[in-house]
């Protein structure tokens, strides 16, 4: 079990290390929203299930948690997305804008 738990951990920490990268190297805001939120939520899953094999009397708590993570992180990145489109700080490469025509009133976001 002590193994399985260290590679879960280890797979943890390389998504977020690739999370980080991504944040990085990504050129705007929305790919940037993207690469942070998948790596940091896959990254803390795999921490979190590996240490619910190293103690597995954490096992709920632990399931607790990744319902948390699982409904915030996505809230979160939306909203970050909002933030970013409500400041007019869109890429020069969007293709396709669908909030465009709604007008200028964007709080329906």
């Amino acid at each position: 079990m002590e193994i399985i738990s260290y590679v879960f951990m280890t797979i943890g920490g390389l998504f977020f290390f690739l999370g980080g990268l991504g944040v990085l190297r990504m050129p705007d805001t929305f790919n940037r929203i993207q690469a942070g939120t998948k790596a940091t939520t896959l990254g803390a899953f795999s921490i979190l299930i590996g240490v619910a094999f190293a103690n597995p009397s954490w096992t709920a708590k632990i399931i607790l948690i990744i319902v948390f993570i699982a409904i915030s992180n996505p809230i979160g990145s939306s909203v970050i997305a909002k933030a970013t489109y409500k400041s007019n700080n869109i890429p020069d490469n969007l293709v396709i804008d669908d909030l465009k025509d709604r007008g200028e009133d964007h709080d329906n976001v």
